[in-house]
């Protein structure tokens, strides 16, 4: 997962400062190594600047290369759309249909269009934007995934891309709850071997489901809506979401728990996780083991966030008892697959959202979609294209950085399975509020917050729609200090409140999580933890130690790293007061190996610490 967290049971007044202390005195021990800045600011300067003029200049009523469009803008749909769709567009746009078309056929002919809508099986890479020479104003993808489509060319290119992320939501909850009573009841298996002219009544002895546990992992519009189902069933239901609202969850009558409690408790588990670098194979040996013997495993979502060998392994050694799959790593899954061959597996062929319903429902959808991009009004599904004025993002750039990752460690910190509810962002700043545009620094703040674990791209555009749909409440404040008016910002700190911790010192005095950061040397810094004043560069990993503040630790815990071969890029300490309680910071380069960390939790002065990627 994307932290790793270690805390000693003792010394429970760690949890905030006593009124006996001030806060903290950053120590003046920091170890320093420069790396050369980042490429990402000048990347993210040409996409935005491009984009932003690219949906400024949308023009629906610009003449079309045919001759029988006249002034209709022409859309190519290069896969099969419901017929409401279609009547949609052709409201605005002369719309052409062709199917299947080859890479080569598709780039020929996109060169005369100005929106294209795809569903899974047409690749839009670079070449077709190329071959789009600046005409193509919005690709629009029917369903949720979008990794068919190249987004950073996209934005290069100045094409906004626009998705249908919520007409399938029934479809797929519905395909879940199928293939869960199927599995629990062997009926593929069965339907199999009558078929080949046998009678196995007691080998097909199933298992009910009333009274049973389900674990649903994600539990967003589909993993809501199979627990409401599921509940409808009988079953009691359990289920892990970090933005999901505990309010929502009572509501259905289902508890948010933690993700170890919910894999270790379930007797089915139902999987409604995105797919993103943070859960990529996150079922996988270790995972499996901490499961309760003989559970069932439902994906309807995506195939890659199980490690399909491991699984295989699972099944093999009755860790999991069945299995039944909607999606796969590779689709199709080869012939010869272990997975799909196994007799305690059941399969389909990605039919989450395979209903005549779902199907015109998504139609319409990412039809409205295109067709509001193509009038120039900002979609609420696009999916990339930050819109900022050239000098407001030049001058923010560093800052932009700085942003995601206060959001990305913010999030990090946070354990247990009530939710994220309520963020605050304080920007301090010797300019006056109306002379700080902080829009992009919340929409960056937002994107590191939400999608290390989501699949739902964040930026400008989308930020603040994204964020509400998550239930995710947004607050910023400005405070005037006094600092180089030069300077936007002087820092910015990022609260979440009403969380637990994964690391009690990173509770500040009021009650919230907080970090605070500040652009250094043009690179972004972690200033504060809690109550807590360190300084260290946010370049590759971090691990956060709370320790007694004595001679040696240092030393210990880089001795510790380098053993493993792990490189410390920076250090710094900070401390309540001397020989008192102090707080490690340290940067590396590599992640640190179990043994690494377990040794660092070992040091008799360490009380609690927590790793985290940045």
């Amino acid at each position: 997962m994307a932290s790793s967290a270690y805390t000693k049971p003792i010394f429970p007044s760690a949890l905030s400062v006593s009124s006996g202390e001030t806060k903290s005195k950053l120590c003046h021990v920091s170890f320093r190594k420069r790396i050369s800045p980042t490429p990402i600011f000048q990347a993210q300067r040409e996409r935005s600047l491009v984009v932003k003029n690219g949906v400024k200049t949308v023009e629906p009523t610009r003449t079309c290369a045919s001759e029988d469009v006249g002034e209709k803008v022409k859309i190519l749909v290069s896969e099969k759309l419901g017929e409401a769709g279609l009547r949609v567009l052709r409201e605005l746009g002369h719309v052409e249909c062709a199917y299947e078309l080859s890479p080569e056929e598709l780039c020929k002919k996109i060169s005369a269009c100005d929106a294209l809508i795809v569903r899974s099986g047409t690749k839009v890479t670079r070449e077709v934007f190329e071959a789009g020479k600046g005409r193509l104003k919005v690709v629009g993808r029917a369903g949720v995934g979008i990794d068919n489509v190249d987004l950073q060319a996209a934005t290069e290119f100045g094409c906004l891309v626009v998705n249908a992320p919520t007409a399938n939501t029934i479809a797929a909850a519905e395909h879940g709850i199928a293939l869960l009573a199927a599995m629990a009841r062997n009926v593929a298996q069965a339907d199999a071997s009558i078929k080949a002219g046998k009678w196995q009544r007691s080998k097909y002895v199933g298992v009910s489901m009333v009274g049973k546990t389900l674990a649903v992992m994600g539990f967003g519009k589909v993993g809501s809506e199979v627990a409401r189902r599921a509940k409808g069933l009988g079953m009691h239901v359990i289920a892990h979401d970090p933005y999901a609202p505990a309010d929502r969850a009572r509501a259905i009558g289902v508890d948010l728990v933690s993700f170890d409690q919910a894999i270790s408790t379930a007797d089915f588990i139902s999987l409604h996780m995105p797919l993103t670098p943070t859960t990529n194979k996150v079922f996988n040996d270790n995972t499996f083991a901490k499961m309760k013997k003989g559970v069932r495993i439902v994906n309807v979502a995506r195939g890659g966030v199980i490690d399909e060998d491991a699984l295989v392994r699972a099944l093999d050694s009755g860790i999991v008892a069945q299995a039944a799959l909607d999606v796969f790593t590779e689709e199709p899954p080869s012939k010869d697959s272990k997975l799909v061959l196994h007799e305690n597996v059941t399969v389909t062929p990605h039919l989450g959202a395979s209903t005549k319903e779902a199907q015109e429902g998504v139609a319409i959808e990412i039809a409205e979609a295109v067709l509001g991009a193509l009038k120039g009004e900002l979609s609420a599904t696009a999916v990339n294209a930050p819109m900022v004025a050239p000098e407001v993002l030049s001058e923010l750039a560093p800052y932009v950085v700085l942003a995601e990752k206060l959001g990305r460690l913010a999030v990090q910190l946070v354990s247990g399975g009530s939710g994220i509810k309520s963020v605050k962002i304080l920007y301090r700043s010797a300019r006056g509020p109306d002379d700080l545009d902080t829009r992009l620094l919340r929409a960056m703040v937002t994107k590191g917050i939400i999608e290390p674990i989501s699949n739902t791209i964040v930026n400008l555009v989308n930020a603040d729609f994204i964020a509400k749909q998550k239930g995710l409440r947004i607050s910023e404040e400005k405070v005037v200090v006094d600092s180089s008016p030069e300077l936007p910002v002087d820092s910015i700190q990022v609260q979440i409140s009403n969380v637990e911790s994964k690391f009690a010192s990173a509770v500040a005095e009021s009650g919230p999580i907080s970090i605070e950061g500040k652009v250094k040397f043009g690179e972004p810094h972690l200033t504060c933890v809690g109550s807590f004043d360190v300084d260290v560069s946010l370049e590759g990993n971090l691990i956060l130690c709370r320790q007694v503040d004595q001679p040696g630790m240092i030393g210990r815990v880089g001795n510790i790293l380098g053993e493993q071969n792990v490189n410390v890029s920076f250090m710094s300490v900070g401390r309540t007061s001397r020989r008192k309680k102090a707080i490690m910071a340290i940067g590396v380069d590599e992640e640190p190996n179990k043994e690494a960390l377990d040794n660092i939790g070992d040091v008799p002065a360490i009380e609690e610490f927590v790793f985290l990627k940045l």
